[in-house]
This record gives structure tokens, C-alpha cells and sequence, in this order.
């Protein structure tokens, strides 16, 4: 068998590889060395999906944090504020009001003990 270079020259000059990702080891060729088990994004095979996916160096970590993050933030609060602060409103005001009552409830009436001996 005739032995394949490593890399061919492109029209561009660039260095392509000619190996496919799954090849025979051979004497000029190194693999990395398989560890056992499967890491954890890894543990089930899921077929006929495919997914893509931007590596995190090629992200800005807070790209239009403040020009449209915190306006987007505003927007969403405000239309939800009205759905949400209602019940806990009623419900701070009732037990704020059953504490009172249960605090008056709990007062001794001066007038039953005026003929006490």
C-alpha cells in the first residue's frame, strides 16, 4: 500500500488534511488516546437532529448589554407587573389585617375588671 501524505496544497496554498476523521492508525499518525465512559452531554444518541451551536470564543459575553438588555428587562416587567403585583397586594393587605385584629382580639377590656375586689 502506498503511504498518503499528511496534507495536500490547496489552490489557495492552505494545508488541507486528505484524512478522513475516522482513519486507520498507522506509524505517522498519533490518535488521542480514547478515556473510558461517556461524559454528560454525551450519554444518549439522538439520531435525525441536528443542531448547531457557536463556540463561546467566537461570543462577546455582553454584546448590547446595556442598549438593549436593560430596555428588553423594562418591557418585560411592565407588562407583567400588572398581572402579578394584584394578588400579592390583597394578600400583604388581608394579613396585615388579620394580624391587627388578632392583636385587638388578644387586649384585655379594662371595663370587666373594674369591680374586682
Amino acid at each position: 500500500m502506498a503511504s498518503r501524505p499528511l496534507c495536500r496544497k490547496s489552490y489557495e496554498s492552505e494545508a488541507v488534511s486528505v484524512y478522513p476523521p475516522f482513519q486507520r492508525i498507522t506509524d505517522s499518525v498519533i490518535l488521542p488516546k480514547k478515556k473510558m465512559g461517556r461524559h454528560f452531554g454525551d450519554l444518549a444518541r439522538i439520531r435525525h437532529i441536528i443542531t448547531y451551536s457557536l463556540s463561546p470564543f467566537e461570543q462577546k459575553a455582553f454584546a448590547n448589554y446595556f442598549s438593549k438588555g436593560i430596555p428588553n428587562v423594562w418591557r418585560r416587567f411592565s407588562s407583567q407587573v400588572f398581572k402579578v403585583a394584584p394578588p400579592f397586594i390583597v394578600t400583604y393587605v388581608t394579613y396585615t389585617w388579620g394580624n391587627h385584629v388578632h392583636q385587638q382580639g388578644k387586649r384585655k377590656v379594662a371595663a370587666d375588671y373594674e369591680n374586682d375586689v
